[in-house]
């Protein structure tokens, strides 16, 4: 039993701030140089403090990429598990160190939130409104990006809360997410379009040019899933994009048809300047929620945060009915859910 708790005694006893600070930057920068110009000393002291940490723990910690030594990859699972301690030890200490500042220094309180760009829309304007109003010293920083990048810089400390959806189990160690609601696809077009006039088809669809979303991203997989599960394909000349005011003004000033979550164009289709087409699509819902680290302690702003996500998300449920759908009664529930 000592022989097995001596790796685990000479870690506590020798491992440094140092060793900790080196790691965390290498799991957020992925980039060995990167992570030296963060922490302004030289690539090879980086890769010598690096080393001596993996001989510290006793095996490999990070994954080096193809294409050069100063790439990152990733982290090995006993990475992954001592990243949280890691963050959770220079918290404390920075903890530590507002504590006893002196009482007549300044404080800066900040909330880093990442948030999909299908998503921010329909929640993040009205809960960060709220937010300033409650806290008007708070430094506030949103970043919008793909699902794996923002589930990436949870895990690695860059950000505190996430809005955004369910991931594969690898990306989702270390993480909880809280549900709150789901959402499926829709096709929106500008007032006025051809197929807003009469019943539309996917396959009439298919006749417009196609506003999509990335490739790499969970709208995406889905749009080409819905599209294969029709016996139909995604046209290869379709618009790829992220930035929803592209697709958004470019809908509205041409023919072009746009396969979106539908709280990406909610807001529009509440004003009138997009139509949802009566176009259902099943099996497209996808779960929106918090994430946040296991392990973390939120702050008194990241908690007021999340409770204004939820009360936005709360209010944000009734969701405006496709063009053409019937308001009677004996409409189907499916059809005024969505």
């Amino acid at each position: 039993m000592k022989k097995s708790a001596a790796p685990a005694l000479a870690f506590s006893r020798n491992v440094q701030l140092r060793h900790l600070r080196c790691f965390v930057a290498i799991a957020q920068e992925r980039h060995l140089a990167r992570a030296a110009e963060r922490l302004a000393v030289s690539q090879p002291a980086i890769s010598k403090t690096l080393t001596e940490l993996e001989a510290l723990v006793g095996t490999r910690l990070v994954e080096r990429s193809s294409a050069g030594r100063r790439g990152v990859q990733g982290l090995t699972p006993t990475g992954e598990q001592l990243l949280g301690h890691a963050l959770r030890v220079l918290e404390a200490v920075d903890a530590g160190a507002q504590a006893i500042a002196p009482a007549a220094g300044v404080r800066l309180e900040r909330l880093r939130i990442g948030a999909l760009p299908s998503v921010a829309p329909a929640l993040l304007p009205q809960a960060l409104a709220r937010l300033r109003a409650h806290w008007p010293a708070l430094q506030v920083r949103v970043k919008s990006a793909t699902n794996a990048v923002l589930l990436d810089e949870l895990r690695a400390g860059e950000l505190d809360l996430v809005v955004g959806r369910l991931s594969d189990p690898r990306l989702m160690t270390g993480l909880s997410f809280e549900l709150l609601y789901t959402e499926p696809l829709v096709f929106a077009v500008r007032k006025g379009h051809p197929l807003a006039r009469r019943g539309s088809s996917v396959q009439a669809v298919l006749g417009f040019p196609l506003v999509v979303y990335a490739e790499g991203t969970i709208p995406r997989h889905n749009t080409e899933s819905f599209f294969s599960s029709r016996g139909l394909a995604l046209p290869p000349d379709a618009l790829q994009t992220l930035d929803l005011m592209v697709a958004r003004a470019l809908v509205a000033a041409s023919d072009a048809v746009w396969v979106t979550p539908l709280g990406a164009a909610r807001d529009d289709f509440l004003a009138g300047t997009l139509i949802r087409l009566r176009i259902d699509t099943p099996g497209t819902e996808e779960p929106v929620g918090l994430l946040m680290r296991s392990d973390a302690q939120s702050s008194a702003a990241c908690v007021a945060m999340l409770g204004l996500l939820r009360e936005a998300a709360r209010q944000g449920q009734p969701k405006s009915r496709p063009a053409g759908a019937t308001t009677k009664r004996g409409a189907s529930r499916k059809t005024a859910a969505r």
